[in-house]
């Protein structure tokens, strides 16, 4: 399906190797923003999914992505620039090594990433599927460092990562001085094992850490009431 139609925004995906899926609705439904942010940065945007949810949900006069797949880029730029925020939307064709050397001073009070994961060793034939998937793209090692760089002092990061990376990923932030505000764990149905983890950091180390569950279905497109009621001002049918 090469168009995807949200209740405010459409996607075109037909040159992405990542199509819309769950993992970006939820983080681009979940990412605290309570906090007010007034610069958000999406890191490997892919079809900007993220980046236009949040444009939905937030005030944020100042949104950033950055992608460095060519097609995804360019794919990026055009929904961006087919959405009702296209003033507010921005996206930059560069790694994220690249992003930062040209950058001045530049803040963010929000940063977003559905980070690549697969960290196995095999590749496919599909080198831009390849990229926008496997870990050695974009290391979590490399994301939260340069998170804690390009982070404003009361600013959040927000992940969706599986939820057996969770720890290593929580470790290595707090090596950059970012510390766990908030974490959801992500369940398809009630009996199944946790899949992912929603997590968000910030600068500041809380002493009660709120975590939560969110179950997807009870059964086949029988939808919970909490997922319902992340995902309803997105989803047509919900």
């Amino acid at each position: 399906m090469s168009l995807f139609q949200f209740k405010q925004f459409s996607i075109q995906q037909d040159r992405c190797a990542m199509k819309v899926g769950t993992d970006g609705v939820l983080l681009g439904a979940w990412a605290p923003i309570n906090h007010r942010p007034f610069s958000v940065l999406d890191i490997g945007a892919g079809t900007g999914l993220i980046a236009l949810m949040l444009a939905q949900r937030s005030h944020a006069e100042h949104i950033d992505a950055i992608e460095i797949d060519e097609n995804a880029f360019e794919q990026c730029v055009d929904n961006f620039e087919n959405s009702p925020w296209n003033d507010r939307l921005f996206c930059f064709h560069a790694s994220l090594d690249n992003f930062m050397e040209d950058l001045e001073d530049e803040e963010y009070d929000l940063i977003v990433s559905n980070p690549p994961f697969y960290s196995e060793d095999y590749k496919t034939e599909n080198e831009s599927r390849d990229l926008a998937r496997f870990q050695d793209a974009l290391p979590f090692e490399d994301l939260v460092e340069a998170a804690s760089v390009l982070l404003s002092e009361t600013g959040v990061l927000a992940l969706i990562v599986p939820h057996k990376e969770e720890e290593r990923l929580i470790a290595l932030a707090k090596a950059c001085d970012l510390f766990p505000l908030k974490i959801t764990h992500v369940k398809g149905t009630p009996t199944s094992e946790i899949k992912r983890s929603l997590v968000a950091f910030s600068f500041t180390e809380t002493r009660e850490l709120p975590t939560d569950e969110l179950i997807i279905e009870t059964a086949r497109h029988q939808y919970t009431a909490e997922y319902i009621a992340l995902t309803q001002d997105f989803y047509l049918k919900m």
